[in-house]
């Protein structure tokens, strides 16, 4: 092959290029260029964005309805992960309905850990400390030994939780 003719073609843009000239990654063919920088270290303040494009935008009611919505995440994640549901049973007998509600929960269970993770990628502060303090205090509440009582014996059925299947 001879590839003497391509020396005066120059490369395709790179998406981060045409994302500067363009406000999209499409090419911006017309309509509403939007351009949100992505923050790659940690930051301060309420302008960010958090699973959803656009939220919590810039109010400042909307960044404390998703630091809300972040922090119960990460609690019912760990109600989850700790709940009877995702723990088998001791008799040792299989048990399908229970094999199947048993998966269904640990499936939840991992989903909403992975959108906790996203949540925490957007390198807000803020956001990375509520989903820390709701893995925490979901923790506290559901896992540790501060609310059980001696008589609750969970160590023959016990599963390790994971606060993030990742």
């Amino acid at each position: 092959m001879d590839h003497g003719h391509m020396h005066d073609m120059s490369p395709p843009p790179s998406p981060s290029s045409s994302m500067m000239n363009n406000g999209s990654m499409n090419g911006g063919g017309g309509g509403h260029h939007h351009m949100m920088m992505m923050h790659m270290t940690f930051f301060w303040g309420k302008n960010t964005e958090v699973l959803f494009s656009g939220w919590p935008g810039t109010s400042s009611g909307m960044y404390a309805l998703c630091l809300i919505f972040v922090f119960f995440l990460a609690v019912f994640t760990e109600w989850l992960a700790h709940h009877s549901l995702l723990r088998g049973t001791s008799g040792g007998s299989a048990n399908l309905p229970a094999g199947l509600i048993q998966t269904a929960v640990y499936t939840l269970r991992t989903g909403l850990s992975y959108l906790v993770m996203l949540a925490v990628m957007s390198f807000n502060a803020g956001v990375f400390l509520v989903a820390l303090a709701g893995h925490a205090i979901g923790f506290m509440l559901f896992g540790s030994r501060a609310f059980r009582s001696s008589s609750d014996d969970r160590k023959t059925n016990y599963v390790p939780p994971s606060g993030c299947a990742c």
